[in-house]
């Protein structure tokens, strides 16, 4: 049995080939076919590439803790308050009665 050997490429011939996949009016089996690119290869490429990149997790992680953080601080400064007006409002129903 013989091993099919695996093509390789650069980042470079990617990139230009996803960015000709999606600029391009020609289709993508079209286009893999001129660079003699399997078309699953490219479809796989250019599938990959319009994926969301993990550094905005990062980053969405950090905002999302930060308002965390400051919701917290309001629910707390919130809770103050609302006891500060039950205990004045029991002690203005105390001089009325």
């Amino acid at each position: 049995m013989t091993k099919k050997k695996l093509n390789t490429y650069t980042l470079e011939f990617k990139e230009s080939a996803i960015k000709l996949a999606l600029d391009s009016d020609e289709s993508i089996p079209q286009i893999a076919k001129n660079l003699g690119v399997n078309s699953n290869t490219l479809y796989t490429w250019v599938h990959n590439a319009s994926k969301p990149k993990g550094n905005t997790n990062v980053a969405s992680n950090e905002s999302n803790e930060n308002e965390i953080k400051r919701l917290k601080k309001q629910v707390l400064r919130l809770t103050q308050e609302r006891d500060i007006l039950k205990k004045a409002a029991a002690y203005f129903a105390q001089e009325i009665v």
